[in-house]
């Protein structure tokens, strides 16, 4: 059975698959349409992407793309975990600028829907971290939108007791959310 959690930020769910378990490990199905669309997810996803990350602390995001090439992503870590945050940018949403937090590692097999329209980013807990994600529109650079990862405006309690993130230049240079054009 699946577990689901609705995360009340317009349309982002967290769940998780069942595992079946013998004495050589576990299987689960990572995705299938047909359960998708159970939970009331009509999503067609059209590019699976896998973004690995050699060191903990690796701070990827906040990252989104503007419309008419906005994502929706399904996000699961297949190797090692993250500290992972959606952040609502839809113009005109009740729930705008708020986000929520969650840990997804390879271990506990946990789903997260996101919707397009939000910012998502994620900190890695782990060396040599993988995260795989479907995506239901193409990646253009030219719709590349984001917002700073440390913005005291979103105040998202990064668990990095003092260490400093590993980042982009393209990160580093996101604008504050107090600057940013909702989605």
């Amino acid at each position: 059975m699946i577990e689901i959690e609705d995360l009340a930020l317009g349309g982002a769910v967290l769940f998780r698959m069942p595992r079946f378990h013998d004495n050589r490990g576990w299987f689960a199905e990572m995705f299938n349409d047909r359960w998708l669309k159970q939970l009331g997810i009509g999503t067609t996803f059209v590019q699976d992407n896998v973004c690995w990350s050699e060191h903990a602390d690796t701070l990827r995001g906040l990252h989104a793309q503007r419309a008419p090439m906005a994502q929706a992503k399904l996000v699961s870590v297949a190797i090692g975990s993250v500290f992972d945050v959606v952040v609502d940018c839809r113009q005109g949403s009740q729930t705008y600028g708020q986000f929520r937090t969650t840990v997804l590692s390879a271990h506990d097999g946990r789903l997260l829907y996101i919707p397009r329209g939000f910012c998502h980013g994620y900190l890695t807990l782990a060396p040599s971290t993988a995260v795989y994600y479907k995506v239901d529109n193409y990646y253009s650079p030219e719709h590349e939108a984001g917002v700073r990862w440390d913005d005291s405006k979103l105040d998202i309690a990064w668990p990095l007791d003092g260490r400093v993130p590993i980042l982009s230049d393209r990160d580093r240079a996101l604008p504050l959310f107090s600057d940013f054009r909702p989605l």
